[in-house]
């Protein structure tokens, strides 16, 4: 019989809030945060990607999907999500944000450039 995965109490309080009319991009930011938090970066992704298409100019969500597909081993898919994360802040002016992903994009692209 397989074990079910342990989420944190925080998860499945988040989770009963799914589908509810509290059911948005922060929401989806906040469960994906909390399943990178618990090790689980493939259901961190899933939260964050819904998080970004809810908003597309929320600059975090965009800055936490990139470390989440960062740390599932995705780093193509992380520097493509800190790109777009990049120009959502530049968007708002969130220079903070736009600082931190473009020195995570640049960390990723040396790796990646042969």
């Amino acid at each position: 019989m397989a074990i079910p995965p342990v989420t944190s109490p925080a998860i499945a309080n988040l989770e009963k809030l799914l589908g509810t009319p509290r059911d948005g991009a922060l929401l989806r930011y906040s469960l994906g945060n909390e399943w990178l938090k618990s090790g689980d970066p493939a259901a961190a992704v899933a939260q964050l990607r819904e998080a970004v298409a809810r908003d597309p100019g929320y600059s975090a969500a965009w800055k936490l999907l990139g470390r989440a597909l960062a740390d599932s081993g995705d780093e193509a898919q992380a520097l493509e999500a800190w790109r777009q994360g990049i120009a959502a802040a530049q968007a708002k002016g969130d220079k903070q944000a736009e600082k931190e992903m473009t020195v995570f994009a640049r960390r990723i692209e040396r790796k990646l450039s042969p």
